[in-house]
C-alpha cells in the first residue's frame, strides 16, 4: 500500500508536470483548461435545461434518467477534472506553487487516476457509440447534432489536447485496474436502472435481445479499455521522449523559465526538509505523480 501511494519524504511533483507544459505558459495552459471545463459544464447543463423544458424528450424525468448513461457521467467527470486542473493551474502561475502539491498522498494518486480515466474513457465512449449506438437521428436536427458531436466527438479531442499539451507522465499500469472496476461499477449501475427505471442505458447490454452476445460485449469493452490505456500511454511517452529527449523542451515554469530554476526550488525543498540531503547522502527524487 505504501508503494501504490508513494508515501514518504519525497515531493509528489517537485517540477509541476500537471500545472506545466513543454508548449505554452501556465496561465495560457489554465484558460485552456477552464474553457473546456466551462464548456462541458454547459453542454451538460443545457441539456438538462432543454430536455426539462421539452415535454416531447420526456422532461425533466429524461434528465433524470441520462445520470444512467456512461456517457453523460463519464462528461461529468471530463468536465470536473479540467475545472480542478484549471484551478491547481492557475495557483501554480500566480504563486509558483499547486494546493496539489500539499494534498495528502492518497488525493494527489486520487488526482493522477483521475486524469488516467479522462485520458481514456472518451475514446471508448467515443467508439462504442459510432460502432454500436449511433443511428441517422444522431445527427438529425441542429440540437441533435451539437449534442452528439459535444459528448461524442469533442469529449476525445479534449482527452487528446490533455495528452498532448501538460507535461505529465505515463499513467502507471496499476491503474488499469481501477478504470476496469469503474466499468464494472457502471455494470451494476446499468442493470440496477433496468430494475428500478424499467430501461437498459444501452441495447447491448439487454439479454433479451442479445442473449449470450451480452458477456461478449462486456469483456469486448473491457478488452478495450485496455488497449486505449495501452495506445494513450505510449501517446504520453512519445510526446515526453519527442518534446524533452529530442527537441529539448524542458517546459515552461510559472516565475522561472529554465530547468535549472525547477532544480533550485527541489534543492531548497531538499535543505529545508530532508536533512539527509544536505549531507549527500539522500539524493533527492522526483515521484512520478502517478507512482
Amino acid at each position: 500500500m505504501a508503494r501504490l501511494f508513494a508515501f514518504g519524504t519525497d515531493l509528489w511533483d517537485p517540477s509541476h508536470r500537471f500545472q506545466t507544459s513543454w508548449l505554452v505558459p501556465p496561465y495560457v495552459l489554465f484558460a485552456i483548461r477552464l474553457l473546456i471545463s466551462l464548456y462541458a459544464f454547459t453542454t451538460l447543463l443545457f441539456n438538462i435545461g432543454y430536455a426539462c423544458a421539452d415535454a416531447s424528450r420526456g422532461g425533466c424525468e429524461a434528465s433524470r434518467a441520462n445520470f444512467s448513461f456512461f456517457t453523460v457521467l463519464s462528461y461529468w467527470g471530463l468536465a470536473f477534472y479540467f475545472l480542478i486542473a484549471a484551478f491547481h493551474t492557475f495557483v501554480y502561475a500566480r504563486r509558483g506553487s499547486a494546493p496539489l502539491d500539499t494534498w495528502p498522498r492518497p488525493l494527489q494518486y486520487l488526482h493522477a487516476l483521475l486524469y488516467s480515466s479522462i485520458i481514456t474513457y472518451p475514446f471508448l465512449v467515443v467508439i462504442v457509440f459510432w460502432a454500436l449506438l449511433s443511428s441517422p437521428t444522431a445527427l438529425a436536427t441542429t440540437y441533435s447534432t451539437w449534442s452528439n458531436i459535444s459528448q461524442h466527438a469533442l469529449n476525445s479531442v479534449f482527452a487528446f489536447l490533455e495528452i498532448l499539451l501538460p507535461r505529465t507522465r505515463p499513467s502507471p499500469w496499476s491503474h488499469l485496474p481501477f478504470l476496469i472496476f469503474v466499468l464494472a461499477l457502471y455494470l451494476a449501475l446499468a442493470y440496477l436502472t433496468h430494475a428500478t427505471k424499467g430501461f437498459y442505458t444501452y441495447t447491448f447490454l439487454d439479454p433479451s435481445e442479445q442473449g449470450a452476445l451480452v458477456a461478449a460485449y462486456v469483456f469486448g469493452i473491457a478488452l478495450g479499455i485496455c488497449i486505449i490505456f495501452a495506445v494513450t500511454w505510449g501517446l504520453v511517452w512519445l510526446r515526453r521522449w519527442i518534446t524533452e529527449e529530442k527537441l529539448g523542451f524542458v517546459g515552461v515554469f510559472a516565475h522561472a523559465g529554465t530547468r535549472a530554476d525547477e532544480e533550485g526550488g527541489r534543492t531548497s525543498w531538499a535543505n529545508n526538509n530532508n536533512p539527509k540531503s544536505r549531507d549527500g547522502e539522500n539524493e533527492l527524487r522526483e515521484i512520478s505523480p502517478a507512482a
